[in-house]
């Protein structure tokens, strides 16, 4: 790689046929996997990863329109959301007898807005009432719930390599609830509120999941906002704010980094680099600071 450079496109970009009225695309971040599903899968899934060693391709039954669909951890178990209500399971697991199941979701009334594999055979389902975690159990061919808590959600962000989950509450939307997964339990730690440049009245949700990202810097666990000031202020430019998310303990606001310029902006990180993607100019800018190596 160049030194006059940060980052670099690769040089084998994962290829897929492009989105149209009989094929659908979807990116699971946690296993970094592209689906492809023609005609609700009736046609074809096509499974594309960083490695071609990891493609998958198959075919299932058209069920419905497909909402949400992810691998669990080694592609064991295949995961798949057609309705508000419910999740279908597909059996993947080598050397084992083919089944599938469907679980719903127990609170009442309630509807999925996604789920997240935390485990090859664990599985939380949000929704806007709450959480609902889950182990599979292949040889009943059947989920058992594990633990649930109820709490108004608005939206979700999930970081698989801490396994950690945040909930948007509130009618703004900027209180922000974490809940961490580790082998079979479901840790709640303490929530935490972002701060708003506008507080709007009445109040209606002022925080989306377009403003926020979730990811590890130098092993430690980071919330970045994506702050927009108005027009009308003395700084109208963008800033990223960085809130530092321990296993115990209060969050805290460590890092703010100055985009010097407006728009509209996607948040990235790579190798320990924050990366912004501006949408207008379609430029990438790296920000870092030092100060989130030395906590």
């Amino acid at each position: 790689m160049s030194e006059e450079h940060y980052l670099e496109l690769c040089e084998n970009p994962v290829q897929f046929e492009n989105t149209s009225s009989v094929n659908n695309v979807f990116f699971d971040e946690a296993n970094k996997q592209v689906f492809a599903v023609r005609s609700g899968g009736a046609t074809g899934v096509v499974v594309k990863g960083p490695d071609d060693k990891n493609s998958v391709a198959f075919r299932m039954d058209d069920k419905g329109e497909v909402k949400c669909i992810k691998f669990s951890i080694g592609n064991k178990i295949l995961a798949v959301q057609r309705t508000p209500k419910s999740v279908d399971f597909i059996s993947f697991i080598p050397d084992y007898p083919h089944w599938e199941c469907s679980q719903e979701c127990k609170m009442k009334n309630a509807s999925i807005l996604g789920f997240c594999w935390t485990n090859w055979n664990e599985i939380v389902f949000i929704t806007d009432q709450g959480i609902e975690f889950y182990q599979v159990l292949p040889d009943k061919r059947s989920l058992k719930l594990l633990k649930s808590q109820s709490v108004n959600v608005n939206w979700y962000m999930y970081c698989p390599e801490t396994a950690v989950i945040l909930l948007s509450t509130t009618a703004q939307g900027n209180v922000l609830q974490p809940f961490a997964f580790k082998s079979g339990t479901m840790s709640k730690m303490p929530k935490f509120e972002i701060e708003l440049p506008v507080v709007p009245k009445p109040a209606k949700l002022n925080l989306t999941e377009r403003d926020i990202a979730v990811a590890t810097i130098y092993g430690q666990l980071y919330v970045m906002y994506l702050k927009h000031h108005s027009r009308t202020t003395d700084s109208p430019c963008a800033e990223v704010v960085l809130y530092q998310l321990p296993r115990e303990g209060s969050c805290k606001k460590t890092n703010v980094l100055k985009l010097n310029t407006t728009g509209k902006f996607a948040l990235n990180v790579v190798d320990n680099l924050v990366v912004v993607h501006h949408q207008s100019s379609q430029r990438l800018s790296t920000r870092y600071h030092h100060q989130c190596k030395r906590r």
